[in-house]
């Protein structure tokens, strides 16, 4: 095989349809496109979700639901992850440090999910009613 040998695969090109090219080309004239109306005219066209006239889908429905753009600076921190890290006094940067919460996080709370054997004393970060009962139940303390 040379260079100058290499041709691209059999059917992967082909000329570009060249259309209103006259009357032998079979598609001169109205160049595929029918006789009048919208559809045949240059630019003219419905915009997405047009239907018609009729009211379209995404305005018949009624409109439901809110995402809190707020929502990113929330963290979530379980008890199992808080055993895990085994530390005595946590804080809001040892959770960043130890990839528990993610950089953006400003408020962060611990919830009861699994269990806390050792005495842990949180500061800056809040913590379920549940939660709490485990932490404190465990001798550790919330400030």
């Amino acid at each position: 095989m040379e260079l100058n040998g290499i041709k691209p695969a059999e059917g992967a090109k082909h000329a570009k349809r060249r259309v209103g090219r006259g009357i032998g080309s079979g598609l001169g004239k109205t160049a595929g496109r029918g006789h009048k109306g919208q559809k045949s005219r240059s630019g003219g066209y419905h915009k997405v979700g047009f239907e018609g006239g009729q009211m379209p889908m995404q305005r018949r429905l009624p409109k439901r639901g809110f995402k809190s753009h707020l929502l990113k600076f929330n963290a979530e921190v379980t008890l199992t992850a808080l055993e895990q890290l085994g530390l005595a006094e946590v804080d809001v940067l040892v959770l960043k440090q130890a990839g528990l919460v993610g950089e953006l996080a400003k408020v962060i709370k611990v919830i009861k999910t699994g269990e806390l054997t050792k005495a842990v004393k949180l500061t800056g970060i809040g913590a379920t009613a549940a939660a709490k009962v485990a932490i404190e139940a465990a001798g550790g303390s919330l400030v």
